[in-house]
């Protein structure tokens, strides 16, 4: 009996369109990673994007927020991609041409065919192979100028940006700054291109809605969107970038490719991914609006950005050490290091001084602190107030450019012993810093402190990550020359109560604070 119930025949023709709608995307998608596997791409995070594409750019209306269901989600992102796409770019990078390495001599009895073959891919006159990535970008002027990632382009000899409308332009790189990983690029075109706006990333929220355009595996004009799954997260990047963690799905190729609010408007650059499988699992992070806004004017003015320089080494606090200089106040950022001659050494700040604020602005952190003085103009003054000794402090200190290297601190001590002397005290084998142990150790003649031999593994030390070769340096901010100053300085923090004495530990030739628990010694 034939089924007559209204729309059966067409929900079955539903079904059928929709089973031959999904067996081609797999094609599809099968089919681009084979036609790209041959290009090198690019493994750097994902592509940057660009922003409406009519030759002649009318005045641009306000992206109007997407229409909204009942229970808050988007009914559609389609007016906004429809507006923004356009200044999303595609980035092809061309590597500077390497010789293949040479596979010796071609053997004489292959025939001439083969020969040239041997030439072209791996004999001895082998030619230069090119590699080709692929990356995002956008626009974010209508002379040209364009936003992608540092790691995008950093080692290319040819750039060319295409267009979502078929145009495609020869690219030159105005700057790149590798601390935030943000490029600029530059293209002439007679006629204004389409661009994005930058936005606030500082209104966004946890949960709220994004949407990444990009061109992962070289698919260009790629949309996807999902929410802000964390605000500030700091991936090990430098101490200049707090991501935004993303679950909108970015792969290779959306490096540098824009992120963008309801409102249209770019909030972060894709970046970076998290991944096991080196695709996209939901876990991608993108570089704040405010940092690529502030970055790409001093790229566009300099073609490099000037960053104010302090010399020191910081750490942020942890309970131990707050606990170990008698607080319980979490914000701030220790001084680990002075560079000797440096804008801090001659201002007078003090190795264990606590920066708790830059221009009576408070600081909350080492990061903090870090990007606040990266801020600051070089040849400007700055006041820092530091915690010393229980007191507040305001020192004024010249700024200068930040230098690329930056030399580790040693305050010169006392003089060195030369009989052996140990003990034990933290559940650590302490020994005075003889000649035999500083050449063992590499240490230069300025470095004074107390030798650790061992280290009981069952300890709080232990846990802190001390070893054997580490010299502890202070205790409590005071100078240490022998195992006894190290329990005298120990007896003096249980006698004021304190259940952890806050070491300053040199490896390496770097100098770290640690906080170890006082226990039984």
């Amino acid at each position: 009996m034939q089924n007559t119930e209204p729309g059966a025949t067409s929900q079955k023709r539903r079904s059928r369109l929709l089973a031959a709608a999904s067996a081609a995307v797999i094609v599809l998608v099968g089919l681009g990673a084979f036609a790209l596997a041959p290009d090198r791409q690019s493994s750097a995070p994902l592509p940057q994007m660009t922003q409406v594409a009519a030759a002649d750019v009318p005045a641009k209306p306000r992206v109007q927020p997407p229409r909204m269901l009942e229970n808050g989600a988007p009914f559609s992102f389609a007016d906004l991609v429809e507006r923004v796409s356009p200044a999303v770019v595609s980035v092809t990078v061309e590597s500077k041409a390497t010789p293949t390495p040479a596979m010796g001599e071609i053997p004489d009895n292959i025939p001439e065919p083969f020969r040239q073959f041997f030439r072209n891919f791996g004999g001895p006159n082998a030619a230069p192979q090119k590699s080709i990535g692929v990356g995002s970008g956008f626009i974010v002027d209508k002379s040209g100028y364009i936003v992608t990632n540092n790691h995008v382009v950093s080692e290319s000899s040819k750039i060319s940006v295409k267009l979502p409308d078929g145009r495609q332009f020869e690219a030159k790189l105005i700057g790149a700054d590798t601390a935030t990983d943000v490029a600029l690029l530059k293209v002439k075109s007679d006629k204004p291109l389409p661009t994005v706006e930058f936005g606030d990333d500082r209104r966004l929220r946890v949960g709220d809605w994004v949407v990444a355009v990009g061109n992962p595996f070289g698919l260009s004009n790629s949309v996807t969107a999902g929410i802000v799954s964390s605000i500030g997260r700091d991936v090990g990047n430098g101490p200049y970038t707090d991501f935004i963690q993303i679950d909108a799905p970015i792969n290779r190729g959306n490096s540098g490719g824009p992120t963008f609010d309801l409102r249209g408007e770019v909030v972060g650059m894709n970046s970076m991914i998290y991944s096991p499988t080196g695709g996209s699992v939901g876990i991608g992070f993108a570089i704040p609006a405010s940092t690529i806004h502030d970055v790409i004017s001093q790229l566009k003015a300099h073609g490099h950005v000037n960053r104010g320089w302090l010399g020191v080494q910081i750490q942020s606090l942890t309970p131990e050490i707050a606990a170990s200089l008698g607080t319980k106040d979490m914000e701030g950022a220790i001084i680990a290091e002075v560079v000797p001659d440096g804008p801090a050494a001659k201002a007078g700040l003090q190795q264990g001084d606590v920066v708790v604020a830059v221009n009576g602005k408070p600081v909350q952190d080492s990061r903090d602190l870090s990007r606040r003085v990266a801020a600051l103009l070089a040849g400007s003054k700055a006041t820092f107030t530091v915690m010393r000794d229980g007191a507040r402090k305001d020192v004024t200190a010249h700024i200068t450019l930040r230098k690329d290297q930056q030399v580790a601190s040693n305050q010169p001590g006392g003089g060195n012993a030369q009989t052996p002397s140990k003990t034990q005290a933290l559940g650590l084998g302490l020994s005075l810093l003889t000649p035999d142990m500083r050449r063992q150790l590499n240490l230069g003649e300025t470095v004074n402190g107390v030798v650790i031999t061992t280290v009981d593994p069952k300890s709080d030390a232990a846990s802190k990550g001390l070893r054997a070769g580490d010299v502890v340096r202070s205790i409590g901010n005071r100078a240490v020359q022998s195992p006894q100053d190290v329990q005298g300085r120990i007896a003096d923090a249980k006698a004021a109560g304190r259940k952890s004495v806050l070491l300053l530990v040199t490896r390496g030739g770097g100098e770290r604070f640690i906080a170890v628990d006082i226990g039984e010694t």
